[in-house]
């Protein structure tokens, strides 16, 4: 299949049809398991059935997983979602059991704790493939943000934090990156590869995760061969797919550059992104999913 970079026009998307969440996807559980660094990690786990069937592991931004409400609106509408399709979600809580809350302005950053994610999905990965209700050659990684950088961090090709000698058919068959940090040139030095397919989604206002350096990373990494998508959403800012985001200046995580910040949901692109994403993941994970 061709690698695709291309720029989407949003005209007439209202006419898509969309994967509806679903009423049935079953109440969480909160599971741990060690990262590869030996952390021992908080995972809430999402059944889709008894399966063995592909499942979804999940790398949240740099706000955590946790929010004042309980888990985020993003990632619980997707997990309903993709529950709904048959996937199992974990989603991982690499914030709280390192006493971290929040690392989105550039003080509280801490570097350790982003090296370490990486780790983590790693970690998340072993104790899915011992679940008797996971295919353990279907499981893929998805993030938004900051945790869309630990998508690109987990899948390089040199990742320090994938076990030595890891059979490609039980690492991850595929993966999405919602406008992920470190994708540049600069954050990604030496460029970036990966054999695994990878759908990134990013917004072309955005600019906490700006299009143009990640752009140009990743054209360059699909010429030389990788199994890289790129989708780019005009007008859509960061955060384009958190259902019922108001538009938001966030001058409290001015970044070291000085920019402010802009949140919100964009419907078009939202909408694209439901039936995409699904799509993509059925690509790689359901058709061997016996």
């Amino acid at each position: 299949m061709p690698h695709l970079l291309t720029r989407l026009a949003l005209a007439g998307l209202a006419a898509l049809g969309l994967l509806a969440a679903s009423p049935a996807a079953q109440a969480q559980e909160k599971v741990s398991f060690p990262s590869r660094d030996g952390t021992l990690i908080d995972g809430y786990l999402f059944r889709a059935g008894q399966g063995p069937g592909p499942a979804v592991i999940f790398a949240h931004g740099c706000g955590g997983l946790i929010g004042k409400n309980g888990i985020n609106a993003r990632e619980t509408d997707w997990a309903q979602r993709l529950n709904g399709a048959g996937y199992s979600v974990l989603m991982v809580d690499s914030f709280t059991p390192r006493g971290v809350r929040s690392m989105c302005a550039p003080a509280n950053f801490r570097s350790d704790v982003y090296r370490a994610r990486p780790k983590d999905m790693y970690g998340a990965l072993a104790y899915l493939q011992a679940q008797p209700f996971v295919n353990p050659g279907r499981i893929a990684l998805m993030g938004w943000s900051q945790g869309g950088g630990t998508v690109l961090n987990t899948l390089r090709t040199d990742s320090s934090a994938r076990p030595a000698g890891l059979p490609p058919t039980r690492d991850f068959q595929a993966a999405v990156a919602f406008y992920p940090g470190s994708c540049s040139a600069a954050r990604q030095p030496g460029g970036w590869s990966s054999r695994i397919p990878l759908l990134v989604l990013l917004g072309e206002k955005d600019v906490w995760s700006p299009l143009q350096p990640c752009e140009a990373l990743l054209t360059e990494a699909a010429s030389a061969g990788n199994p890289v998508t790129l989708r780019i959403y005009s007008g859509a800012y960061h955060d384009f797919d958190w259902p019922g985001l108001a538009y938001r200046e966030r001058p409290e995580f001015r970044t070291t550059a000085g920019v402010v910040p802009i949140t919100g949901t964009d419907p078009a692109a939202r909408s694209d992104a439901l039936s995409r994403v699904p799509a993509f993941l059925s690509r790689y994970l359901k058709a061997a999913a016996h």
